[in-house]
């Protein structure tokens, strides 16, 4: 009985101090000891049941050991826990990082397949400009003398301003017809007027509108030489056209 007594003021001494500290501590460190305090109180209890207070206060370290022992591992599988979703959430980071990189180098394609075409386009607009240059510059479609009939080599020059003018649809054209000083200025006048029509009319068959075609007459009143001779007059007997882009051809009016 006075084993038993005894007992319990060790029991009494050793928990008192550890259950008023326990109950003292912030929420976030109850995890920290609730294994150690149990461990504490099965080993005091257990201790003075087998050898009295001598084996109180033995059972009481080795259960706080005990313990201890188990919030240790629990700490460690909580930790573990958070290594593997630290762990999956690299793995997903690096999957974005993959996605990344390969609409990257998708776009890199993108780019550059754009460029190309871009490239391509450049250099078709550049030929084309050149194209219409030359034409701009102006053209004549040159007739023998007397006669308004528009000879095969000058319908093949023809036949590509309509094509130009096809691929360009804002393009229209300037025409002016002329004759030669040979006659009155009666005769030439309408011989001009005709060589006008005449080629106007080509071009309204290869599919070029009407609208689109501007032009007047000058008979023989535009020489392009002083000087009248054979060969001279050779280069007066035309119909000159001339391409227009909408600023030019606004200018012109």
């Amino acid at each position: 009985m006075k084993k038993q007594l005894i007992a319990a003021t060790v029991i009494s001494a050793i928990l008192l101090p550890h259950t008023a500290w326990a109950t003292a501590v912030e929420p976030q460190h109850e995890r920290e000891h609730t294994e150690e305090l149990v461990g504490l109180s099965s080993g005091i209890l257990l201790g003075a049941v087998i050898a009295g207070p001598v084996g109180a206060i033995i059972g009481a370290f080795t259960g706080t050991m005990i313990g201890k022992s188990v919030g240790d591992e629990a700490e460690i599988a909580n930790k573990n826990q958070q290594l593997v979703k630290q762990e999956h959430a690299l793995v997903e980071t690096q999957q974005q990082l993959i996605a990344m990189d390969l609409q990257q180098q998708e776009l890199v394609q993108v780019s550059e397949k754009y460029y190309e075409l871009q490239t391509n386009l450049a250099e078709l607009n550049a030929n084309q400009q050149q194209t219409l240059n030359e034409l701009t510059i102006g053209m004549n479609v040159q007739f023998k003398t007397g006669s308004s009939q528009i000879e095969p080599l000058f319908k093949q020059q023809l036949d590509n301003v309509a094509y130009m003018m096809t691929l360009s649809p804002e393009l229209t054209i300037d025409l002016t017809g002329y004759a030669d000083r040979r006659g009155d200025d009666q005769y030439n006048q309408a011989l001009s007027e005709q060589r006008l029509a005449e080629v106007i009319k080509y071009l309204v068959l290869q599919g070029i509108d009407s609208q689109r075609l501007q032009g007047r007459a000058y008979g023989a009143s535009s020489p392009l030489h002083t000087e009248q001779n054979h060969e001279n007059d050779f280069f007066d007997r035309r119909v000159t056209l001339t391409l227009m882009t909408p600023g030019a051809a606004l200018a012109s009016n």
